[in-house]
């Protein structure tokens, strides 16, 4: 194997074409081993159980192995009122990303009507999550609070956090 300092001569000497093909295949490289490792099922089971607070609603993304976990749920009080708290990925609802490897819904367990998800997505550098939390009355829905992170080296580092004023948010 190269030492760190060959590989990055190597590096710095590929054309541009050369480092957008390299970092596309190491993103490729970076997805099948989240796919081949692990046992989605019981990351998923574990993750029911321990992934929602008293409120219902998702807790915080962590990592698992290759693989980012993401709560997120909804917890109704009646038709036109809500609370709820979701991911989203490089600027996409989790449900939507190209990088979604799994979601499992379910029912939430008690008296309020809602549900509760679980997806997993692969773990690849570069990669933005947002936790969004907000709620919906009388039709109308707003986001409360924002908490971001960035997967660098292998890890989810959260880079912000803030509140979101409701005459702002639309």
């Amino acid at each position: 194997m190269p030492s760190p300092e060959q590989i990055m001569q190597s590096v710095r000497s590929m054309s541009t074409d050369e480092l957008h093909n390299l970092a596309e295949a190491v993103r490729q490289a970076q997805i099948e081993r989240a796919i081949d490792g692990g046992d989605h099922d019981a990351i998923i089971a574990r993750a029911f159980e321990i992934g929602f607070g008293r409120d219902g609603l998702g807790v915080l993304p962590w990592v698992e192995g290759t693989v980012i976990v993401c709560p997120g749920g909804l917890v109704s009080r009646s038709r036109t009122s809500h609370r709820c708290r979701f991911v989203s990925v490089d600027d996409v609802w989790v449900w939507d990303s190209g990088l979604l490897l799994r979601e499992d819904k379910r029912s939430s367990p008690g008296v309020e009507d809602g549900f509760r998800a679980i997806a997993l997505l692969p773990l690849v550098d570069g990669t933005e999550l947002d936790v969004v939390s907000g709620r919906a009355r009388s039709g109308g829905h707003s986001v409360e609070h924002v908490v971001s992170y960035e997967v660098r080296a292998g890890e989810l580092v959260e880079v912000s956090q803030r509140d979101v004023a409701t005459k702002n948010m639309r």
